[in-house]
């Protein structure tokens, strides 16, 4: 188990805000496939950079790898939200510094093929929620402050 006094490991990570053309945002399911007790929650696409990329080329990739979906780091356009946030996963806590990009499509059809076997363990699901859903939820999302992101 996660040992609470553990210093966390820093991470960098790109995160894309994807709104279809009737401004429903794609999220996925997903849990700790380690520590199942922990719950499940729901996401943005996006993850973790690899050595090298910047947060507009990592959410570049982690779009296609998650979703299928193609696109350039200039069609992403600037970050509009930052955060840092701290969190268990496996056996390690992590502090993940964040960068989030906001894409509109007209409409996607998910591809998930390219999920990695970490991301096919813990994904459960995906679907694209409109505002006043995720407004009235009582399921979790992160980042918690995602309506206050939405245009």
């Amino acid at each position: 188990m996660t040992v609470p006094d553990a210093q966390p490991v820093d991470r960098r990570a790109a995160r894309v805000l994807l709104l279809d053309a009737q401004d429903r945002l794609l999220l996925f399911q997903g849990r700790d496939p380690v520590h199942t007790s922990r719950g499940r929650w729901w996401f943005t696409p996006g993850g973790g950079l690899d050595p090298g990329e910047t947060p507009a080329q990592g959410a570049v990739r982690e779009l296609f790898e998650e979703t299928g979906l193609v696109v350039t780091a200039a069609e992403l356009g600037a970050v509009v939200h930052q955060r840092v946030t701290t969190f268990p996963w496996g056996d390690v806590v992590y502090r993940q510094a964040e960068d989030y990009f906001l894409l509109r499509v007209q409409a996607h059809e998910v591809d998930t093929a390219g999920f990695n076997e970490v991301e096919t363990a813990a994904v459960l699901g995906h679907r694209w929620w409109a505002r006043d859903e995720l407004a009235t939820t009582a399921e979790r999302y992160y980042p918690s402050e995602l309506l206050e992101l939405l245009p």
